[in-house]
């Protein structure tokens, strides 16, 4: 669930800045100049007042701390506990294992179907469903301008509640993984993600808008959870002690499939655009090819097991929990009174003006 609040911002500062930067621009603006240099300087203020209040808030516990009655979860039982490892095994070692690499393909496959639907969000829902979106009995081709520019307004719309849910999935999906395991988590995603990527075609084809954006949105939902969850299996598999540094290994994944996604879709898309398809059916060998991807992923989430205790780091294992809070510089800040409250509007009020900004946007979906 922290990884998820965390890596949440992800998600939400795309949703913030896009439209606060249309916003200042309009502002700055006058005959001469479209007030983007303004833009940029107002932009970074703001980021550099939030960005630094934030990092001087953080502390480092004491080593072996954590929160009055807080109950350690019990390590190689059933179920997704079994995988939950107490040792801890370093960089070098980390990654030679079989997991490692197994993760690595996990994140890689998930990462590249989600980024594919991101990537053609717009032109998607604009060539699948054409003139639908504003009542007019035509597909894209057919549009005047002005109907071509009405389109554009409601598939941003549409780029905007996918952000939404992706956002809402970091936050539901790795609470969720806290629950049932990460493993159990990714299986999820990988067989729910098969059959709805394989089902997009069918609400295309049928012209199905509203079962077409859920499925979209929930497919968003498991791209965001994705992320948000891996550090939490890295930590279960490899300990906690190096998990920064394997997290920011791993995360080479993510590089990859954001080249892999955009180009396979684009070119997948280019190629039945060039042989003569038009309409709803250009996008259903893409949606096959994702669902394949996940397949993939699937049968390494099914290989993932626990390390060997021949990769756990040698000597002794960090102090067993204190179950003492520590306030101060030299350890955790008291988590009550104005400075919390404070700090949770400094990140909820621009979130719920994104939020609205979206749904303001979103709502042109469904007029």
């Amino acid at each position: 669930m922290a990884t998820g609040m965390a890596i949440m911002g992800f998600g939400g500062g795309a949703m913030i800045g896009s439209p606060l930067a249309v916003d200042l621009m309009k502002l700055y603006a006058t005959p001469t100049t479209p007030g983007v240099w303004q833009a940029f300087l107002a932009l970074g203020a703001i980021y550099f007042v939030f960005m630094v209040g934030g990092a001087l808030t953080y502390r480092v516990p004491p080593e072996g701390w954590a929160p009055a009655g807080w109950t350690a979860k019990a390590v190689g039982g059933t179920g997704g506990a079994r995988l939950m490892s107490d040792k801890d095994v370093s960089l070098s070692e980390a990654w030679r294992t079989p997991q490692f690499w197994l993760l690595w393909g996990v994140l890689c496959l998930n990462v590249t179907a989600g980024i594919g639907i991101l990537a053609m969000a717009s032109p998607l829902l604009q060539e699948v469903f054409g003139g639908q979106l504003i009542h007019v009995k035509a597909g894209i081709d057919e549009l005047n301008a002005a109907q071509k520019g009405q389109l554009a307004a409601i598939a941003a719309g549409f780029t905007g509640l996918l952000s939404l849910f992706n956002i809402g999935g970091r936050i539901f999906w790795a609470s969720l993984s806290d629950k049932i395991g990460r493993k159990a988590t990714y299986m999820i995603f990988f067989l729910l993600g098969i059959a709805l990527y394989a089902s997009v075609p069918w609400t295309a084809n049928t012209a199905q808008l509203g079962l077409f954006v859920a499925f979209c949105c929930i497919i968003l939902t498991m791209y965001g959870g994705g992320f948000a969850t891996i550090p939490a299996y890295l930590s279960d598999l490899f300990g906690t002690r190096m998990v920064g540094a394997i997290h920011g290994r791993l995360l080479t994944a993510w590089s990859v499939a954001g080249v892999i996604g955009p180009y396979l879709v684009t070119s997948i898309r280019e190629y039945q655009i060039d042989h003569g398809i038009k309409g709803p059916q250009i996008y259903n060998v893409t949606m096959y090819i994702l669902a394949g991807l996940l397949a993939g992923g699937l049968v390494c989430n099914l290989l993932i097991s626990s390390v060997n205790a021949r990769h756990h780091m040698a000597g002794a294992q960090p102090p067993a929990p204190a179950a003492v809070p520590v306030t101060g510089s030299a350890g955790i800040v008291d988590t009550g009174g104005f400075w919390v409250v404070a700090a949770w509007l400094a990140v909820w009020i621009p979130i719920g003006w994104g939020i609205y900004m979206t749904l303001q946007k979103a709502v042109l979906l469904f007029r």
